[in-house]
């Protein structure tokens, strides 16, 4: 595989034909592998350096965004963690396939969530979310989609967005690929697991998607298990929002 350049090869799980007992398993995986991996922790330190960020408002009460939501898993982290810290978050989760849709309100039922079947350029919020998320996500994406894709995602938080995605090197690829033909019982992680690692990111693309965006202020963290946390903070006169290190 030659991982000098992003792969545009279509994962599986981007067709329509793929039956959902099979987006199913692969979505209990992704959790595990979410879990155990690091991956909600990643989502988890986003969000906090947001909250952080935005001392000078009351960000007590929240009202937090997931584009591309699949089941639901990464909210029902956030939540747990929210509740701990005595923060009253409520949620929105967005996502194409309206079988992940039924999954995540099923699964998340107990949570103060709407969730939307939607293309998520599409959706115009009544009252916009503090803020947008995504994980796993813009992987799916052409470089170009993506710029459009944080200018929305700028537009319409009011505290500001954070993204958990891939790095795309070749311990990371090599690493997925075995440990996927070994431990994984679904077709779709084992195709799509490599795959999604070759359709990921480096630090330098990063920066000239998020330029080419014109998103400032911004910060690229690097994170086990490589994974790149990007964070943009709306920076407003009136909230005199700043990235802390």
């Amino acid at each position: 595989m030659d991982l000098s350049r992003r792969s545009y090869e279509k994962e599986l799980l981007d067709r329509n034909d793929i039956p959902f007992i099979d987006i199913k398993r692969n979505m209990q995986e992704l959790n595990f592998i979410n879990t155990y991996l690091g991956g909600h922790a990643i989502t988890l330190t986003g969000l906090k350096k947001i909250l952080h960020n935005a001392s000078t408002t009351d960000m007590r009460e929240v009202l937090i965004c997931e584009i591309g939501c699949g089941g639901g898993d990464n909210l029902k982290a956030i939540d747990a963690w929210c509740t701990k810290n005595d923060i009253n978050a409520s949620f929105i989760g967005i996502d194409i396939n309206i079988e992940c849709i039924e999954v995540a309100i099923s699964t998340c039922k107990e949570l103060p969530a709407e969730f939307i079947h939607s293309d998520y350029k599409l959706v115009e919020f009544q009252k916009k979310p503090e803020i947008i998320f995504s994980s796993l996500f813009c992987h799916h994406f052409r470089n170009e989609e993506l710029v459009d894709m944080l200018q929305w995602m700028r537009i319409n938080s009011t505290a500001g967005f954070f993204i958990n995605d891939l790095h795309r090197h070749k311990i990371a690829y090599y690493s997925i690929k075995w440990l996927s033909c070994l431990f994984s019982k679904s077709y779709l992680v084992k195709n799509d697991a490599p795959l999604s690692v070759a359709r990921g990111f480096t630090k330098q693309e990063w920066v000239s998607i998020l330029d080419a965006a014109k998103i400032t202020p911004f910060r690229i963290y690097w994170k086990w298990a490589f994974r790149w946390l990007i964070i943009a903070i709306n920076n407003n006169e009136s909230s005199s929002l700043h990235i802390q290190p």
